[in-house]
C-alpha cells in the first residue's frame, strides 16, 4: 500500500522558485518594480529611459523621416498606437535631449459602421478620443469609414498636393533647412494661439469629417455583410482602412504615415499573412518601412516593443487609451485565420517567452524577389486592392491574377470608391482575389 503521504512526506522535494535581484539591472541602486523578461530587471525611472531610448533609436536608425515632414500619426485609441502617440510628445517636448524635428498630425478611422456600433457609443468613443487629441494639440482628423463611398480615394502617387521636402538630398541638408525655416517663423509668427486652435477646429469640422447618414452606415453594412467569413471581413476592413489614411494624407500633404503595430502584433501579422498568401509582401507588411505606396510611406516605430512593455507603460506612466470594440470581439478562436494566429502565438508565448521574438527576428531577414514597391512600379504590376506588386507571372487566362473587364465592372460597383483606368483589366493580389469573389 503506499504510504507516500505518511513516511516520506519530508524527504520530498521542493521546487525551487528562482529568484529575482531586488536591485535594477542598469543603476544598481534603486529596487525593481517590474521584470519585462529573464534578467531585465528595472526600476521606474531606467525603465522609462530605457523605453523612450528604444523609440528614439528606431527613428535614428533608420533615418526615413526629415527634419520637417510632415507625419501621420495613425491612432486607433489602443495601446500601442497610443503609446506611440506619447513618444511622438515626449520627443517634441522642449526638455527632450535630441528633439524630433517632424511635423505631427494624428488620424483616427471611426470603424463602428463596421463592428455594428450604435451610434451613441460610436459618439461615446469619438468624445472620449477628442479629449485626449486636444492635449496633444496637434492637428488631427477623424475619418469615418462610411467615407470610403462618399468621395473617390486619392490612391494614385505623385497626388500629394505638397513636395517632399528636400527630396534626394542628405540628411544634414534636411536639417539645416528646417533650422533656417524655424528661425523665418520665429521672427515672423503668422499665427497666433488662437488662431491654430481656431484653424484646428475648423478643420476638423469640415475637412476632417463628412456628413454622414444612415444610409451610408447600411450600404457599408451590406458590404460586409456580403463577405462570407470573418476572416475576409477583417482583411477587408483593413484594405479600407489602409485606404482612408492614404486618402487623407495625401490630400493633406503627409509625407509619412506612423503606424503602432508592436512586436507581438507583427508576429501574429506575419504567420497570419503567410497563411492568407501574403507570403510575397511579408518584407514590406512587416518591415520598418513600407513604401509601396511611392509618395507616402508608412514608418512602424514601435515595432521593437512586446505588448508587454507597452502595457506596463502605459500603466506606469498613466497613458490614456481608449478601448473599442472591432470586428472579431468576443470571437472564438476558430472564426478567423487571424484570430487562430494570435490565440496560438499568444499561448506559445505564456510557456515559451521567446515565441514572439525568434518570429520577429525572423522577419527581419526576409526580403521579397517581387519588384521594387515604389511610385516607379507599373500600376498594372500592383494589386489593386492592397497595391502589393503581385507575386505571379501568369498568362491573362489565369483566374486568380487578372479579371476581364466585365467582371471589372462588378468590381466597380461594390468598391465604387475606387477610381481605376477603365480600359485596364483589374488585376488583383492571390487573396485580395477572394474579397471580390
Amino acid at each position: 500500500m503506499c504510504q507516500v503521504d505518511e513516511e516520506y512526506n519530508g524527504q520530498l522535494e521542493h521546487r525551487v522558485t528562482p529568484r529575482v535581484s531586488k536591485k535594477c539591472v542598469k543603476c544598481k541602486e534603486n529596487t525593481t518594480v517590474l521584470i519585462i523578461r529573464a534578467g531585465d530587471a528595472f526600476c521606474r525611472g531606467c525603465f522609462k529611459e530605457y523605453f523612450i531610448h528604444k523609440f528614439r533609436a528606431m527613428l535614428g536608425k533608420n533615418r526615413v523621416i526629415f527634419p520637417g515632414e510632415k507625419v501621420l500619426l495613425a491612432v486607433s485609441g489602443g495601446p500601442a498606437s497610443s503609446s506611440m502617440l506619447s513618444q511622438v510628445q515626449e520627443g517634441l517636448s522642449r526638455d527632450a535631449p535630441k528633439k524630433l524635428r517632424f511635423v505631427p498630425g494624428i488620424i483616427y478611422i471611426d470603424e463602428g459602421g463596421a463592428s455594428g456600433q450604435s451610434m451613441e457609443e460610436r459618439k461615446r468613443a469619438l468624445a472620449e478620443l477628442e479629449s485626449v487629441f486636444r492635449a496633444t494639440n496637434y492637428h488631427y482628423h477623424i475619418v469615418h469609414l462610411e467615407q470610403v463611398s462618399c468621395q473617390e480615394m486619392v490612391l494614385e502617387a505623385g497626388s500629394s498636393a505638397t513636395e517632399k521636402p528636400q527630396t534626394g538630398s542628405s540628411y544634414k541638408a534636411a536639417v539645416d533647412h528646417f533650422i533656417q525655416t524655424r528661425k523665418n517663423q520665429n521672427q515672423h509668427p503668422d499665427l497666433s494661439v488662437e488662431n491654430v486652435q481656431s484653424l484646428r477646429m475648423q478643420e476638423v469640422q469640415s475637412g476632417g469629417t463628412s456628413p454622414i447618414t444612415p444610409e451610408h452606415t447600411q450600404a457599408l453594412q451590406r458590404l460586409f455583410a456580403s463577405v462570407r467569413t470573418l476572416t475576409a471581413k477583417e482583411d477587408l476592413l483593413h484594405t479600407l482602412r489602409q485606404h482612408l489614411i492614404l486618402h487623407t494624407a495625401r490630400t493633406q500633404g503627409y509625407t509619412k504615415v506612423m503606424m503602432g503595430d508592436s512586436c507581438s502584433r507583427l508576429a501574429i501579422k506575419l504567420l497570419s499573412n503567410i497563411s492568407l498568401g501574403r507570403g510575397a509582401s511579408l518584407a514590406t507588411d512587416t518591415g520598418f518601412s513600407d513604401p509601396r505606396y511611392g509618395d507616402v510611406v508608412i514608418v512602424r516605430p514601435m515595432r521593437d516593443y512586446s505588448s508587454k512593455e507597452i502595457a506596463y507603460y502605459n500603466r506606469m506612466f498613466d497613458i490614456p487609451s481608449v478601448f473599442i470594440p472591432g470586428l472579431d470581439c468576443k470571437a472564438q478562436d476558430k472564426a478567423s485565420i487571424q484570430r487562430l494566429t494570435e490565440s496560438f502565438v499568444t499561448k506559445l508565448q505564456a510557456d515559451f517567452p521567446s515565441t514572439v521574438s525568434t518570429i520577429y527576428r525572423t522577419s527581419e531577414k526576409l526580403n521579397t524577389a517581387c519588384p521594387p514597391q515604389n511610385t516607379n512600379t507599373q500600376l498594372s504590376a500592383k494589386c489593386l486592392l492592397c497595391v502589393c506588386a503581385l507575386d505571379t507571372k501568369l498568362g491573362e487566362s489565369h483566374c486568380q491574377c487578372t479579371k476581364t473587364t466585365s467582371r471589372k465592372c462588378t468590381v466597380l460597383t461594390k468598391y465604387k470608391y475606387m477610381s481605376f483606368c477603365t480600359e485596364m483589366s483589374c488585376i488583383f493580389h492571390l487573396y485580395c482575389n477572394t474579397l471580390i469573389t
